[in-house]
């Protein structure tokens, strides 16, 4: 008889991290890697739609300031694109006056990490997001095999 371990479901997940400054764009992915997470780094926010696109990741970290095109810009573009709009992405920037946070949920991010980071806040936000799209992606899934194969029926 063979053991049938379930696999950590967060091992393998992929996490595309958009960030211009080296040191947060290294602390984010070593965080992440340590927790194993599978991580794409992107330096430049005009490459982040076609690396997301190539790496279909599981959930977009997204700093908001950033040269050249602004992290809302891409959420924005991401939230459009019809390979990418499902893809959670949390937002994380030094912005933190009153109302960032709800222009930055408007735009399309469904979370929010304001800099400073705190690791273990940024390490849980992640996951939550994570969690909730394999929630999400279960119920439709649910919902799709139903459709197609009717109810399931109630074991007696």
């Amino acid at each position: 008889m063979a053991l049938v371990v379930s696999p950590d479901p967060q091992v393998g997940q992929r996490i595309l991290v958009v960030e211009d400054n080296e040191l947060n764009l290294k602390l984010f992915c070593d965080l992440l890697r340590v927790h194993d997470y599978e991580v794409e780094p992107v330096r430049d926010g005009r490459e982040a739609v076609t690396r997301a696109r190539a790496f279909a990741p599981d959930l977009v970290v997204m700093d908001i300031q950033m040269p050249y095109v602004s992290g809302l810009e891409l959420i924005e573009q991401m939230k459009g694109d019809p390979d990418l709009r499902q893809v959670p992405i949390m937002a994380v920037t030094a912005y933190a006056a009153k109302g960032d946070e709800e222009r930055i949920r408007d735009a399309g991010a469904e979370g929010y990490v304001s800099k400073p980071i705190s690791v273990v806040n940024f390490v849980e936000a992640v996951k939550r997001l994570l969690d909730e799209a394999v929630s999400a992606n279960s119920e439709e899934e649910n919902e799709e095999a139903e459709a197609e194969n009717g109810p399931k029926a109630d074991p007696i």
